[in-house]
């Protein structure tokens, strides 16, 4: 739970990420091994020691924790991956709706100029031939 609240607030240190995992790996380790005992004298068998690691069906479950753990790992790895390329892509999304406010502000500011400029041109509005500007002399 921790490991994913990490994950969905945005972290993705791997250092962090490791001790997590680890952490996890201490408590499940913790927790099967009060389950077994409390287990063991309910029934009312005494308590067995542990077997060496390597050996029968410790060995085992301790392989098999530690591909559970990987695959954890892997799976936060992913999860991690997805988070950014979400962000990414809103960030731009958000980016390319920015672009197109802008573009329609230029747009409509370009409208608004070419308008005011056909308004206030004088020189649009003279006669085609120009007025001569002496009299014109006599014959």
């Amino acid at each position: 739970a921790l490991r994913l609240s990490y994950l969905r607030s945005g972290g993705h240190d791997p250092a962090i990420l490791d001790q997590l995992l680890q952490l996890q790996l201490e408590a499940t380790v913790l927790e099967k091994g009060s389950a077994g005992l409390r287990r063991g004298r309910r029934m009312g068998i005494p308590a067995v020691p542990a077997e060496p690691p390597g050996t029968g069906t410790h060995g085992l479950d301790a392989a098999l924790l530690a591909v559970e753990l990987e695959n954890r790992r892997l799976e936060d790895e992913l999860l991690a991956l997805k988070v950014r390329r979400e962000r990414k892509a809103d960030a731009g999304s958000r980016a390319a709706q920015r672009h197109t406010e802008e573009l329609a502000r230029l747009q409509a500011e370009v409208g608004m100029l070419r308008c005011h400029a056909e308004q206030t041109r004088p020189w649009l509005h003279l006669p085609v031939c120009p007025r001569p500007v002496a009299p014109p002399l006599p014959p």
